[in-house]
């Protein structure tokens, strides 16, 4: 009915616009074309060609919607079966990478990503040598920036894996970095500032290390202290890190009996890390050992076992307690060195806690030789474990009252330094480094135990009412333990040195696996040995004639690569206990060179070789007088290299030249350019 009403009342309507449509096709036929946009092209048509919008069987009705049978059948909606597939695909593996990042980085500390990228980084170097090291590049694929540049770039990546991972890794870049003098000096460069230092963490995250090592006992519990200053029967600590290095970090303490005492905490990441560290250094290391045809494996499981007892801390005390054993049984060494005592009832696996020192740190040459403020007779404070003088315990207390969160509480005590703060111990180089020569000296002749990380940081100095040095020495988890024979032979090794007793060098050389007996000889010594017939030298020397720079740099480098497959002929015979002794010795040379070169550092360690020879408790009393006699003569002998130190002493004192260490420094740089190998020994600046 409405559809009938609508038409009737607008029928003239209709034929108004019916007439309006017919002048409008008029007009557009007998014009010019109308350009339209293209979509509305195919709805302008001739008469013969319009059909209508909706396929019906009546005529066009303007408002009416289509029946649903004219549309005709409803057609499958199209689908995209193998886009499906792969993004089906793609969501499973996001979330099993989602949830494998998530386990890694709460449960391992992130341990798989770490060996992930030490694989990636480990296979890109291992790929750049096989590929480019080389005297002339591979045509098209090769590089053309020749070796040093492949050495300059392996030693950034290497160096940029170390530090981003972190922890164990840094470990091991400090380790690299002690032995880097042997390598090419893009990485000498690379690796000379290896510090082994680190953000500290938060000190919610060391509470719970305390925590979980002390049976859930509570910081304040463990150590007696109050962080808000309002009991008197307590002491106090410091929550902010003295220092933080990438396994550890130390926090100062008072104990309510007055003693104040070094924390050591290890960072709690350490523990779920090292596992999986470890287990990378051994497959990478095995992986470089079948590429590159080098016996380096063999040292892994040895390497590993060592940095994983540093982590250890109660390994690390029993190594302080012996070592505080033996140097206060030693007469040489009573009074002169100094090894804090641990506190075990306060100590754990993952805590360590000794008495804190207060002394000036090795390589602070300054302080060490400014004149002494302190006065006459006095000596710097906690010589010899004398206990501390007691800070304003009140003034702390109300200091923490009105701030809790108060970062530094430990007092400075540096009265010694004189009212200007301008003075120092006021002692001699010479004192401070005898000592050091006579305590690592001691370690690996007689007592056959030896600590192998006497960086500067690990040594602090103080004055002795005398006003000679007292040597402390610190940080002892880096340790290694000579058998007796190791050690006899070791110190007949040295003295054959002294002596240019080329058989018992090679003799002694040979039982330990080694056929380049020379070289091994002159790293030994850390200078060249001047008794053997230096064929190793001439025949290189004799090989780099005409030959271009190029080939002369892959000479040297191939040449440093067979030198330490001579050195390491016989795997199974090698002492791997040389690994460690040798890093002490050649810290222990840097440091003197450092100092000046004041002491002569070969005669002491060959007195000290010799002499361990005839107080060898486990030789027969035959055996120990001919020894002693023997050490007689040879002391008799080391008159000649004291008579070459005072000639470098003097020419030192008047300016013409350096110290005996830097002569040494001069000539080993020549023979060992003369064996292929580029020493840069300056890597320990700083």
């Amino acid at each position: 009915m409405w559809r009938h009403g609508l038409a009737g009342s607008t029928a003239g309507s209709r034929l108004h616009l019916s007439a309006t449509i017919t002048r409008t096709r008029t007009t557009i036929t007998s014009a010019q074309p109308l350009r339209l946009p293209r979509p509305w092209r195919t709805f302008v048509t001739s008469p013969s060609q319009r059909r209508p919008l909706h396929p019906s069987s009546g005529p066009f009705e303007l408002l009416r919607p289509p029946s649903p049978s004219s549309l005709g059948a409803p057609r499958a909606a199209r689908s995209y079966p193998r886009a499906e597939k792969y993004l089906r695909r793609l969501l499973v593996i996001s979330a099993l990478l989602g949830a494998g990042y998530l386990v890694d980085s709460q449960i391992y500390a992130s341990g798989i990503a770490r060996s992930l990228r030490t694989f990636g980084t480990g296979l890109l170097v291992a790929a750049d040598y096989k590929l480019n090291f080389r005297p002339h590049p591979i045509p098209i694929i090769g590089s053309k920036s020749g070796i040093p540049e492949l050495h300059r770039r392996s030693a950034e990546r290497m160096s940029d894996l170390l530090r981003h991972n972190g922890g164990l890794y840094l470990k091991i870049g400090q380790a690299i970095a002690m032995q880097s003098a042997v390598l090419p000096p893009e990485f000498q460069k690379m690796f000379a500032r290896m510090f082994d230092d680190a953000p500290q963490d938060e000190w919610e995250l060391v509470e719970k290390v305390i925590r979980d090592d002390f049976g859930g006992r509570s910081v304040e519990e463990v150590f007696g202290v109050d962080f808000t200053g309002r009991d008197e029967s307590k002491g106090v600590m410091e929550k902010t890190a003295r220092a933080s290095a990438s396994v550890a970090q130390v926090h100062w303490a008072r104990l309510p009996d007055g003693r104040e005492v070094a924390v050591k905490i290890q960072k709690p990441e350490i523990e779920r890390q090292i596992g999986w560290d470890l287990w990378a250094f051994k497959v990478v290391m095995r992986v470089y050992t079948w590429w590159f045809d080098l016996p380096m494996y063999s040292m892994v499981p040895f390497v590993s076992e060592r940095l994983k007892l540093e982590t250890d801390f109660e390994n690390e005390a029993r190594n302080s307690e012996v070592m505080r054993e033996l140097i206060n049984n030693e007469p040489a060494l009573r009074g002169r060195v100094y090894i804090p005592p641990v506190y075990p009832e306060l100590s754990s696996k993952r805590v360590l806690t000794t008495e804190w020192i207060e002394g000036v740190r090795f390589n602070d040459k300054s302080d060490l030789t400014r004149p002494w403020r302190g006065g006459h007779g006095n000596y710097s404070p906690g010589v010899h474990g004398e206990q501390l003088p007691s800070p304003d315990m009140p003034s702390l207390r109300a200091a923490l009252r009105q701030n809790p969160d108060r970062q530094r509480l430990k007092p400075e005590r540096s009265s010694w330094r004189g009212p200007n703060l301008t003075g120092g111990l006021g002692v001699s180089p010479k004192d401070v480094m005898t000592t050091i020569v006579d305590l690592f000296s001691a370690q690996i002749f007689k007592f056959g135990v030896v600590h192998c990380d006497p960086h500067p940081g690990n040594m602090f100095v103080r004055r002795l009412p005398n006003g000679k040095p007292e040597l402390v020495l610190i940080d002892h988890g880096l340790y290694v333990y000579m058998s007796d024979q190791f050690r006899h032979d070791y110190a007949s090794f040295w003295k054959a040195l002294m002596t240019f007793d080329n058989a018992k060098i090679v003799q002694i050389a040979s039982g330990w696996g080694v056929k380049g007996a020379e070289m091994f000889a002159s790293a030994t010594l850390m200078r060249p040995y001047e008794g053997g017939e230096n064929k190793v030298q001439k025949e290189f020397l004799k090989a780099m004639k005409a030959r271009s720079p190029s080939e002369r740099n892959y000479e040297m480098q191939r040449r440093m690569k067979q030198g330490i497959r001579d050195m390491l002929a016989d795997e199974e015979k090698w002492p791997k206990e040389l690994i460690f002794i040798s890093r002490n010795m050649r810290i222990v040379q840097a440091n003197n060179a450092n100092m000046g070169s004041p002491v002569n550092r070969i005669k002491i360690m060959g007195v000290w070789a010799s002499r361990s020879l005839w107080q060898d408790k486990g030789l027969g009393w035959r055996e120990r007088v001919g020894n002693a006699w023997r050490h007689l003569l040879f002391k008799g002998v080391l008159w000649a290299s004291d008579a070459v130190w005072w000639f470098f002493r003097v020419k030192q004192l008047l300016g013409r030249g350096g110290g005996m260490e830097d002569e040494v420094e001069v000539k080993m740089r020549e023979m060992a350019r003369g064996m292929g190998i580029e020493l840069q020994h300056d890597v320990f600046a700083g």
